[in-house]
C-alpha cells in the first residue's frame, strides 16, 4: 500500500531517512574506534599467518590484519547503526516528506 499524505492526500512522497544516515555515520564511528582493538588482534593474527612467507609476509600479514580488522568492525557498526536508524525513523522521527505541501509525518503502514 503507497503511503499518502495526512494533511494533503498527495502520494508524491520522499522518505528522508535521517535517523538511518545518522546511525550509519555515528555506528561506522564507533566501529572504527572500537576496531582499534580488533585492528591488535588482526596484527598479530596476521602476524602469525605471515610467517609461513618469512619476515617480509609476517609485516605484510599484520598490516593487512589491521586493516582487515578495522574494516570489517567498521562496516558491522554502520550496519548496525543504519538498522537502529531506521527504527528511529519509523517510530520518532517524521520519515516521510510531502513534495506538494512540505509535511512531514511517519508512514504507518497498514
Amino acid at each position: 500500500m503507497t503511503p499518502i499524505c495526512p494533511q494533503c492526500q498527495s502520494s508524491r512522497l520522499e522518505t528522508r531517512d535521517l535517523g538511518k544516515k545518522a546511525g550509519a555515520t555515528l555506528g561506522t564511528v564507533a566501529g572504527a574506534a572500537s576496531g582499534a582493538s580488533a585492528a591488535l588482534s588482526g596484527v598479530e593474527l596476521g602476524a602469525v599467518a605471515g610467517m609461513v612467507a618469512g619476515p617480509g609476509g609476517s609485516v605484510l600479514g599484520a598490516i593487512a590484519g589491521a586493516v582487515l580488522g578495522a574494516l570489517f568492525v567498521g562496516a558491522a557498526g554502520c550496519a548496525m547503526g543504519a538498522v537502529l536508524g531506521e527504527v528511529v525513523d519509523e517510530t520518532i522521527l517524521g520519515n516521510c516528506r510531502c513534495l506538494d505541501c512540505g509535511h512531514s509525518f511517519s508512514h504507518q503502514p497498514a
